[in-house]
């Protein structure tokens, strides 16, 4: 659409809305009331720009003073709420409050210090101050009554408005409203109050209408002064007396008429904006009803798995409650018969029962044979219980511990079950993760999540050497690897490949329900192992000038003592040297890559290699800080540095400082990522400093890498004279200050 045609639809929709074409339906929405949820009553703009019903701003303001109001001495008041009349109209009311007959809530005449009116905006939450003069100070938002009056004339259609002036049964349907008398007339009414020639003749009336409306608005604070300005900083209409001493006094303030253009043209812009997109607004609708649709079933599938896994376990339960009372049954009974076997036993003892009844007739027997044969097995039946009787023991124990529960911990995990759902995904942490030939993956949880019961962090290899995505094996095809189970909120992935990038990411896990996989992350392995290392306190350290912590993985640099009196000898200037630091091992075979942060605010960092030989010329060599001499070593821009980069020095140094990373000028055996680094400019050869510095020693190439670790883009290399042992080394002048990473220092990582 060209400006002319957008221009001309513009044009057409202010119209439109000036003409009051724009159908008044489905708005409803934007008519009620966020108290009483009812369509506006006299609604007042609170500072906020939000409106709110005067009844229901004036109940706020007595439920937030209900002990004031409650007060017995307080009800006599003439400014007490209570001793109006219950519903006066809107117009009376004002009138009365600026009167002073009666006082606004949030103010009591005589009392010396004012009440705080305080009450909390129930669209946006905020505490409004209404100040001394409560609700006096509001604006009535007679545009959004206006629309209220015709939404309730559409809703009402059939309901015509009666004359004020005729009496039933004779009243009629109004025809005319008149503004000045705020009163509707029908015709003849109409006639008979405003005769031709009378000042009446002259009033403004509209069509019939219940919305009477002042036809200027007058200035809160000021009462007989109209409203012709506009507070762009309180964004509410103000008099020519606010501006010039009133609360507005400093405030920038604009015509009326141009601030009703303006805000006009912003609104229909806005509308036009709306309209224009209302195809996207459909699509998002139908988008949002599916959701709708797709939540519901999704709750009810949710309900319904929820319903089944707790009928299983109360199956369970009471599969496991009837197999225990099963058995205790078949104990007790067991038990019983036992000592009931007992009682019968023992009661046989007794004389002229039992055993001992049956042993006294058999002694009765004189029939020698006869007795002979059935003696001798009674006689044994009576050593039995008389042993028996030596030896009381019951045949059973009456205790059932054995079938005591200790479901305490079965208690605990109920108690603790969480019926959050799917737990809610985490974020990777991209600042605390770390990649070298290890990766360190941290991650953190919503500030609201639920407890969860671990972690899986899975990755893949998208690129580096070798790797072909048609492989079929395992991380070179591009599949998803995981690691077991983490119970914290980071993980070490080993046996990455050098120089590739991989792809991370983790869920979480809570009652066997995963969370979604939380947004990939991507990271580039360094092109070889890392090299631990800690910085040297032995090799020429200079303790005047260099800060060494105790973990020895931090060093700073302050302006010592030294140069204090350098600068007091020499006039015309002063020179200092770089203090150089190394680390505690050395490399004399294969490729390493070690990482660190140079602070921004360092003046200037030296930071490589360089070999043992060179180390012992820069820490032996005397050097006088006192007298600028040729060092081309020592961070001048002198030009020395660039002349030597066409041989192959025993040692390399990147130059940083200020913000600044410095690419030294290129040579045949050197490449940079800057495509002007072989201008003569040198601000073509300066790149905003890293975050973070990778170096890469090849011994074996004799050749060495200068990164940005957070990207693993190469900023430099070179070749390099890897003669003897080489060392990390770092050359710091005036303030600075170099952190090693704790990977680095950590020394954990094979290599």
């Amino acid at each position: 659409m060209s400006d002319s045609e957008d221009m001309t639809e513009f044009a057409s929709i202010v119209e439109r809305i000036e003409r009051g074409e724009v159908p008044i339906k489905n708005i409803e929405r934007e008519l009620i009331c966020p108290i009483c949820k009812e369509l506006f009553t006299h609604p007042l703009i609170l500072p906020c720009q939000h409106s709110v019903c005067h009844k229901c701003v004036r109940e706020l303001l007595m439920l937030n003073h209900e002990d004031s109001f409650d007060a017995g001495s307080e009800c006599s008041l003439p400014g007490s709420p209570r001793s109006r009349v219950p519903s006066p109209s809107m117009e009376r009311l004002d009138r009365l409050v600026r009167s002073g007959s009666i006082s606004s809530p949030g103010w009591r005449r005589g009392s010396v210090t004012p009440r705080v009116t305080t009450i909390s905006c129930p669209g946006c939450q905020h505490d409004i101050d209404l100040g001394e003069r409560g609700i006096s100070m509001l604006f009535r938002n007679f545009t959004l009554e206006s629309i209220v009056e015709r939404y309730r004339q559409a809703a009402r259609a059939a309901v015509a408005i009666m004359c004020n002036i005729c009496k039933p049964p004779q009243q009629q349907e109004a025809t005319k409203s008149c503004m000045d008398c705020k009163a509707s007339y029908c015709n003849e009414c109409f006639k008979l109050h405003h005769p031709w020639g009378t000042p009446k003749a002259q009033h403004e009336y509209v069509g019939p209408t219940t919305n009477f409306r002042p036809k200027v608005l007058m200035c809160p604070e000021h009462e007989m002064e109209k409203v012709n300005m506009y507070c762009e900083v309180c964004r509410r209409p103000v008099c020519h007396l606010c501006k010039l001493g009133g609360s507005h006094a400093n405030h920038k303030v604009t015509s009326m008429s141009s601030a009703y253009k303006i805000l006009k043209e912003k609104l229909a812009k806005s509308i036009h904006y709306l309209i224009s997109k209302e195809d996207q607004v459909r699509t998002q609708i139908t988008e949002l009803e599916v959701l709708i649709n797709q939540t519901e079933e999704n709750g009810q599938l949710a309900e319904r798995r929820a319903n089944e896994h707790f009928e299983r376990l109360f199956e369970t339960l009471q599969e496991r409650k009837s197999e225990m009372l099963r058995s205790i049954e078949q104990s007790r009974s067991r038990r019983l018969n036992q000592l009931k076997g007992q009682v019968e036993e023992y009661q046989g003892m007794l004389e002229n029962s039992g055993l001992v009844g049956y042993a006294q007739e058999v002694l009765k027997e004189t029939d020698q044979s006869c007795f002979v044969q059935t003696a001798k097995q009674l006689h044994v039946r009576i050593q039995k219980a008389t042993e028996s009787l030596r030896t009381f023991h019951p045949a059973a124990t009456p205790c059932f511990d054995e079938f005591v529960l200790e479901t305490s911990k079965e208690e605990t995990l109920l108690k603790e079950m969480c019926f959050g759902g799917v737990p809610d995904p985490p974020l990777i942490d991209l600042s605390h993760s770390r990649v070298y030939n290890e990766a360190s993956i941290c991650w953190r949880l919503s500030d609201d999540h639920l407890p969860t019961d671990h972690h899986v962090v899975e990755y893949r290899r998208l690129s580096g050497p070798g790797h072909s995505p048609s492989q079929e094996d395992g991380e070179d095809s591009g599949v998803w690897r995981a690691t077991d189970r983490v119970y914290g909120p980071s993980a070490v992935v080993c046996d990455l490949e050098p120089d590739s990038l991989y792809s991370f990411r983790v869920r979480s896990c809570r009652n066997s329900m995963f969370s979604p996989y939380s947004p990939e992350v991507t990271f580039h392995s360094p092109p070889a192992p890392a090299f631990g290392f800690l910085f040297s306190d032995k090799c020429g350290f200079s303790t005047e000038r260099l800060i060494l912590n105790k973990r020895r993985d931090t060093v700073e640099s302050v302006a010592g003592m030294g140069f204090l009196l350098a600068a007091e000898r020499v006039q015309t200037g002063s020179y200092i040297g770089l203090d150089y630091i190394i680390g505690d091992t050395g490399i004399s075979q294969g490729r390493h890559y070690w990482a660190f942060k140079v602070e921004p605010y360092s003046y200037m960092v030296k930071v490589g290699v360089a070999s043992d030989s060179k180390l012992l010329e820069w820490f032996h060599n005397p050097r006088d800080t006192s007298s600028p001499r040729y060092d081309h070593d020592s961070g001048h821009d002198s030009g020395s540095e660039d002349t030597c980069y066409e041989l192959s020095q025993p040692f390399t140094l990147l130059t940083l400082g200020m913000g600044k990373l410095f690419i030294p000028k290129t040579s045949s055996s050197s490449s940079v990522s800057t495509a002007n680094a072989s201008s003569g400019d040198p601000s073509n050869r300066m790149l905003p400093m890293p975050q973070r510095l990778g170096v890469c020693l090849d011994y074996d190439a004799c050749r060495v890498y200068f990164y940005d670790a957070d990207t693993m883009r190469c900023l430099y290399e070179r070749q390099v004279d890897c003669s003897g042992t080489m060392y990390p080394a770092f050359g710091l002048m005036g303030s600075g200050k170099v952190q090693l990473e704790e990977f680095i220092t950590a020394k954990r990582l094979t290599f």
